[in-house]
């Protein structure tokens, strides 16, 4: 069986702003049931959502037991209004309302809680995010709280100290992880969080032309290394495409195929390992 433990459901790998807008009105299930379909076909038995605030990711855990996945959500990812994640996203002001859309969100049968806690690579730039993490105490507190109501929490993060922050909180993953150090790995390792690095979104960006190409490498190059580096440590690696992000299709075996990059024959029994976890926890 093979697992990806990022995707992204409502987004369709090329235009994100056409791909939301076909799920506005209503979540699209012809379209959905042939994403699903794409998944099977490639030997998919375990899918964990992004989330979007549209139903999208919930209807394909509705319909996924069709098709023997095992599907989980967080419905809308969290962010703190005027960050990252506007596009996508539940927003909150202030740590009481955070509390309270956690609650809805348990109210409303979410499998977990997706946090975003930083920016995104520049793709243009290498060691560049278009914006810095949130503090560290805000951090610690959103996973608390998450914590607190029973839920396991995903945090899209970027930077050392944006990730050290959140695995000496406890986060159960980590989404992405550009740029990380030593005291970075160190900690994810220390307390048991899984890291998702999405080599395939930046990986598939490599020919197209839409990038500087001397960037997308470098960006690359330096996610593989702390790869390596985090498995020489013993940490927790999962296969995650970030599927519907631009250039990576829905059931592709890019994030395969790059862990092997990485870790050569080591690859599979690493990411079964740590797939297990994530499926364990969320």
């Amino acid at each position: 069986m093979l697992w990806d433990c990022h995707m992204h459901m409502v987004l369709d790998g090329r235009d994100w702003r056409a791909a939301i807008g076909r799920h506005r009105e209503k979540p699209r299930e012809d379209w959905i049931r042939g994403v699903l379909q794409q998944y099977v076909r490639q030997g998919f038995g375990y899918l964990r959502d992004g989330g979007d605030r549209w139903g999208v990711g919930a209807k394909a855990r509705e319909l996924a037991p069709e098709y023997g996945i095992r599907y989980r959500t967080p419905l809308a990812p969290l962010y703190h209004r005027g960050h990252y994640g506007t596009f996508i996203g539940t927003g909150y002001g202030d740590l009481r309302e955070y509390t309270a859309l956690v609650r809805q969100q348990r109210e409303w049968g979410a499998d977990f809680i997706k946090i975003m806690i930083s920016g995104l690579m520049d793709f243009d730039r290498f060691g560049v995010l278009t914006e810095e993490g949130l503090p560290g105490e805000e951090i610690r507190e959103l996973i608390h709280i998450a914590h607190e109501e029973g839920f396991a929490v995903m945090a899209h993060a970027n930077g050392a100290r944006t990730v050290e922050a959140a695995a000496a909180a406890g986060v159960d993953s980590v989404e992405h992880g550009a740029y990380l150090d030593e005291e970075a790995l160190c900690a994810m390792k220390e307390n048991g969080t899984v890291w998702v690095p999405t080599l395939s979104a930046v990986g598939n960006l490599r020919g197209k032309g839409r990038f500087r190409e001397e960037a997308v490498e470098a960006i690359l190059e330096s996610a593989l290394e702390n790869v390596r580096a985090f498995a020489a440590l013993g940490g927790f690696l999962a296969p995650g495409t970030d599927a519907g992000a631009w250039a990576v299709p829905h059931g592709g075996l890019s994030e395969y195929a790059l862990m092997e990059l990485a870790l050569g024959k080591a690859a599979e029994e690493t990411l079964e390992r740590g797939a297990k976890k994530i499926a364990g926890r969320f």
